[in-house]
């Protein structure tokens, strides 16, 4: 719990806060607009995740000129200061910039973000700083999605508006106190390179595959469950995201005693047990238990492959991690929102939910091998050099 680490979490607080008390209030603010529709709601929010996906690619490449605090800095501001445009225009053309700007700034957040943080934990207790570095971002999107909607519709949307860009914009006091250039010196890893090399490439396409099933539960599981059981959807809306940061601070725990690559599996298993359980969406004891076993699943991953891809890399490739691994995060949840309502169409959502499992099973391919690979390798990694370090000699 250093300084720079504790100015991390501030960081890390206001961009997650702005970014999500404003996720799904803009694209209600769009639909209310004068000739608004349905179209406009997912109009913006697929120009946010466009851009977001975008930032994600090109901030290892800026990282490495400008640094990862400038970075970060810059990302806070683009977060922020366009929420603000949004109170005074009601255009579909402003509140189109908007997105887009805010999704690079949030995108520039996470890689720089990431890969400072990375830079502030200690190899031995990276699994662990992760984690809670994942906690830390993890409880405003738990508050900040019911609280945006719930701001929008007592106070309207100026106010909650107002309110994310001015979180977003306050913690970038904290940023001059972080490490700059220093933390991104030495030859940067491209992007492209990363996601072709095994080392980083495999657990890229498992944490891909995972993210899948994640946009799936929170897209359409309240449109699975039968009406008149809206009390059962809201319980597993959170309990997912609950299991799955707790979940994630005990692998981050367990990887730094015994090592990432063993809990990849099960996280791939616990995964597949909970979408095939959420199959039985007319029965809520299931729908409950199968979205808590999915996000115990899908935290153990998120932890068990961030602190792998880390621990292969020195820390000029810190960005290339966080970004590959933020690429995957949104992508997938992207592909998996927009592929399980063709095949739902097509199948029912039972069935449907029954083959997303299946899917996430073949991610346990690129997991063996990279196991196997890793055992054949020993002693290289970051994360291997910790654990041969504690080994009484």
């Amino acid at each position: 719990m250093t300084r720079p680490l504790l100015l991390r979490f501030v960081t890390v607080v206001g961009s997650s806060a702005s970014f999500y008390l404003l996720l799904s209030v803009v694209p209600a603010y769009a639909q209310s607009a004068p000739g608004g529709g349905s179209d406009r709601a997912g109009l913006v929010t697929g120009a946010l995740m466009l851009a977001t996906v975008a930032g994600e690619l090109v901030a290892p490449w800026l990282a490495a000129r400008c640094g990862y605090r400038v970075l970060l800095g810059a990302g806070l501001f683009l977060l922020g200061a366009p929420a603000l445009a949004l109170t005074v225009s009601r255009s579909m053309v402003c509140i189109m910039a908007v997105c887009l700007v805010r999704g690079l700034g949030f995108a520039f957040t996470l890689v720089a973000g990431g890969a400072l943080t990375a830079s502030l934990i200690p190899p031995e207790r990276r699994g662990e700083g992760l984690a809670l570095i994942g906690v830390m971002a993890g409880v405003p999107s738990l508050v900040g999605l019911p609280l945006g909607a719930w701001l929008a519709s007592h106070t309207g949307y100026g106010p909650v508006c107002t309110a994310a860009a001015l979180v977003a914009l306050v913690s970038i006091a904290a940023v001059p106190g972080l490490p700059g250039r220093e933390a991104a010196s030495g030859p940067p890893l491209g992007i492209f390179a990363g996601a072709r090399s095994g080392a980083l490439g495999r657990p890229t396409a498992v944490f891909a595959v995972t993210a899948v099933g994640a946009g799936i539960v929170v897209t359409f599981l309240p449109l699975a469950v039968a009406p008149g059981h809206s009390g059962v959807v809201a319980a597993a809306l959170f309990v997912q995201p609950a299991a799955a940061t707790a979940s994630r601070w005990f692998a981050g725990r367990r990887a730094d005693r015994r090592g990432a690559s063993g809990l990849v599996v099960p996280g791939l298993a616990a995964s597949a047990a909970g979408l095939l359980v959420l199959a039985l969406t007319g029965v809520p004891a299931a729908v409950v238990a199968g979205a808590a076993v999915f996000g115990a699943g899908f935290g153990i991953t998120q932890s068990a492959t961030i602190t792998l891809m880390y621990s292969r890399v020195p820390a000029s490739g810190y960005g290339t991690v966080s970004a590959l691994w933020n690429v995957a995060y949104d992508a997938g949840m992207g592909i998996g929102a927009a592929g399980f309502g063709a095949v739902a169409g097509s199948t029912g959502y039972p069935w449907a939910f029954v083959l997303t499992a299946l899917l996430t099973l073949t991610a346990l391919a690129p997991a063996r091998l990279d196991r196997a690979a890793a055992r054949e390798q020993p002693a290289t990694t970051g994360e291997d050099r910790a654990a041969t370090a504690k080994r009484p000699r």
